[in-house]
């Protein structure tokens, strides 16, 4: 098949309607009945500001995370339709991609 790779990037800490932001991303993806995410976090990371973002020892608040899935063009289209229509404000990227399953059943 072919889609696109989205990678949403974002703080541990960030929120949206009192929901932290990736847990909102979750649900937002199988309300649409996308197949799946990931969740990846980071050590430390440079945001579009230039700031310095990274994980505390006691503190994870300020830690980099990056959400990504594989999604169809109509997943892609309505999932940014439904965050336009939410005002959520996230750095994105997406790149094309070919998916699908290998091997036997």
């Amino acid at each position: 098949m072919q889609g696109y790779q989205i990678t949403f990037f974002t703080q541990q800490d960030r929120q949206h309607n009192s929901v932290p932001l990736v847990q909102w991303l979750f649900a937002e993806a199988k309300r649409q009945g996308i197949r799946g995410a990931t969740v990846s976090a980071s050590l430390e990371g440079m945001g579009h500001d230039g700031m310095t973002h990274a994980a505390g020892w006691f503190d994870l608040a300020d830690q980099p995370v990056q959400v990504t899935m594989i999604v169809t063009a109509e997943e892609s289209d309505r999932l940014f339709a439904s965050l336009q229509a939410e005002r959520v404000k996230i750095f994105y990227m997406k790149a094309p991609v070919e998916f699908g399953f290998a091997g036997r059943d």
